[in-house]
């Protein structure tokens, strides 16, 4: 769990002179009404203060109306003010006014109070950061870096750039980016990203990238631009409004027309308001998105979360998502007559020394945990697609596919064993003395993923990859995987989530984010794993996990789904039951102005209360 949202999130951060003149503006309004109330002033000084309260109201509801082509709760007040003061319900009226300035007021700064939470909860980057050059340590301004530059970051300070490690060791705590609490070790060589903490240890990096060009700074504007793309519910929403506003005016027509009461029409007018249906899908859908950009999530929008809770469909590349990715020896088989496993490891592993394919690295690496002494080749050849020959204590090694010894005359022994992955043959000397099994491994978690991901409502899970179908085969098997399609090109991928969305599904895709571009672009939701330093990766999906971490998708769909079901509870209960009671004990006659007018702030503290609890509450992944 991170640290709560930092002091730039308090009350005192959101009270800009702005909302200070809000604030003067209801104290002098409601002291004005109270005063001519008691009997104290005169009414043409009442008509001054609601005028002046009505001011900002006008000012935006016209706006609103004129730019946007909407009616919105500014201009109900205003009509339901003007009728009031028409019946002589002067104090009413004003009271009236007064209130929904207070809610109006409340329901703004909760709103750019969830707004600002987004970027506390990621972090911030220092201004400054101390250099070195010519052998001496100097305090600049961020904007005065240049690429190259040697930056000094000690323990409890946050790292500035995206750059290298230089000098020094250190342990950095990365939560601020990629969701993960553990601190991880830097070394030379190693990669730090902006705006995460040094907890230990001291780091002299080189500046690869400032500024915006931070993948800091991408994921600030990915979030921050994430409001503009609405959700089909919150779109619906507003649908609902653009209609409600005339029904509302003929439904009120109608009441005026049996009853002459002006009083009940301004009682009605508070309850028929569409306010809160403007107000019960954005906050939900800030705070879920700051919520997923804390664990290391990016969300582009709101509609890719309510796409992701209705996913029927979870469509996964297997290369680098369910496997690790990288090959890894699994098994070693020698020939007894000729040499022993350590033997044979040894021979494969020093011809492939100089190789820089993934399996020959994956060889010398198991040589290498093994603590086995690897000779240096005297002679060298890499054959492309092949293997390699190499001249290894005078004796000549091939260490290849099967093809390879074919081409050079070497019969292809029988295997005794079933391979889970890739069959690497070596001969010594013309003659074959033994096979390595290498197979890419199951990425950690992935079964217990894909088990929980079903249990969340997902009907089928779908492998497509581009690897061999016996490969794919055993991994689909073991991860209990729905359907495999193996053998595929990137066209191939499409087609097929083409294919399911034809058949009425909607497609969630996970892959790489980039050899997957097509795919996950073509997907209801494309979801981009491991995306920490990847910017092809970042602009390819719809959601990107900032780690290779397959559990965060499991968060991902049970945020999206909690998210989906918060927006339903402030829509029904918060808005459609206390809007029906209202109305209903209006007609009745149960309530007038004023304690509607009072009423009228549950819904806006309800749908608050709810929607911002997903920025604490747990989410049962």
């Amino acid at each position: 769990m991170n640290p709560p949202p930092p002091e730039s999130t308090s009350l005192r951060a959101l009270l800009t002179p702005e909302r200070w003149r809000e604030i003067g503006r209801i104290i002098i309004v409601s002291l004005l009404t109270l005063l001519y109330w008691r009997g104290l002033l005169p009414q043409p000084v009442l008509y001054g203060a609601i005028a002046l309260g009505l001011y900002p109201l006008v000012k935006t509801g016209l706006r609103d109306l004129i730019h946007e082509r909407k009616i919105g709760t500014e201009i109900f007040v205003t009509v339901a003010t003007t009728i009031a003061m028409i019946g002589g319900e002067y104090v009413a009226g004003a009271v009236l006014m007064t209130i929904i300035l207070i809610a109006e007021f409340i329901a703004d700064l909760n709103t750019d109070r969830a707004r600002a939470s987004i970027k506390a909860l990621v972090g911030s980057v220092p201004q400054t950061a101390l250099i070195r050059t010519n052998g001496q340590e100097r305090s600049v301004p961020l904007t005065e870096l240049k690429i190259g530059d040697i930056v000094l970051v000690r323990a409890g300070e946050k790292i500035p750039v995206d750059g290298t490690v230089t000098g020094g060791q250190g342990a950095v705590n990365e939560a601020s980016i990629t969701g993960e609490s553990l601190p991880q070790e830097k070394v030379v060589d190693g990669s730090v990203l902006a705006g995460t903490v040094v907890e230990s240890g001291a780091l002299d990096i080189r500046t690869d990238k400032l500024g915006k060009d931070t993948m800091f700074a991408r994921i600030i504007a990915l979030v921050e631009g994430a409001e503009e793309l609405q959700a089909p519910v919150q779109k619906l929403a507003d649908k609902v409004a653009a209609w409600l506003i005339p029904a509302v005016f003929v439904f009120l027509l109608g009441v005026y027309l049996v009853t002459h009461d002006l009083r009940k029409i301004v009682t009605l007018l508070i309850f028929t308001s569409p306010a809160e249906l403007g107000l019960a899908t954005p906050l939900v859908m800030i705070a879920a998105i700051a919520r997923a950009a804390r664990a290391g999530i990016l969300v582009k929008g709101g509609i890719y979360l309510e796409l992701l809770a209705k996913a029927d469909v979870m469509v996964f590349d297997k290369t680098g998502t369910l496997t690790v990715g990288q090959p890894v020896v699994v098994g070693i088989y020698p020939d007894a007559a000729y040499v022993s496993e350590e033997e044979l490891l040894k021979l494969a592993a020093a011809s492939d020394r100089r190789s820089g394919h993934p399996l020959a690295k994956a060889v010398v690496t198991r040589a290498q945990e093994m603590g086995l002494s690897v000779s240096e080749p005297t002679a060298f050849e890499m054959v492309q697609g092949r293997g390699v020959k190499a001249t290894v204590d005078g004796k000549s090694v091939l260490v290849g596919n099967a093809e390879f010894l074919s081409e050079n005359s070497i019969a292809i022994p029988v295997l005794s064993y079933s391979p889970t992955g890739t069959t690497i043959y070596v001969a010594v000397d013309g003659a074959p003395v033994g096979t390595l099994d290498l197979a890419d491994q199951i990425r950690p978690g992935a079964k217990e993923a894909i088990g929980r991901l079903k249990a969340t409502g997902v009907k089928q899970v779908i492998m497509l990859t581009g690897d061999n179908s016996k490969i794919a085969q055993r991994v689909g098997t073991e991860l209990g995987i729905d359907e495999v399609k193996a053998g595929l090109l990137p066209e191939d991928k499409v087609n097929a989530i083409v294919a399911l969305q034809q058949a009425g599904h909607s497609v969630a895709m996970i892959g790489d984010g980039v050899n997957d571009a097509p795919a996950l672009a073509r997907a209801q939701v494309g979801i981009a794993m491991g995306a920490r330093g990847t910017q092809a990766a970042l602009e390819a999906a719809d959601v990107a996990l900032m780690t290779d971490d397959l559990a965060k998708i499991v968060f991902a769909r049970a945020l999206a789904r909690r998210a989906y079901r918060t927006i339903q509870e402030n829509l029904y209960v918060g808005v459609g039951v206390v809007h029906v009671l209202g109305i209903t004990a209006a007609l009745l006659g149960w309530i007038g102005p004023v304690q509607a007018a009072m009423i009228h702030l549950g819904p806006d503290i309800l749908v608050f209360l709810n929607s911002v609890k997903l920025l604490r509450v747990r989410i049962e992944a």
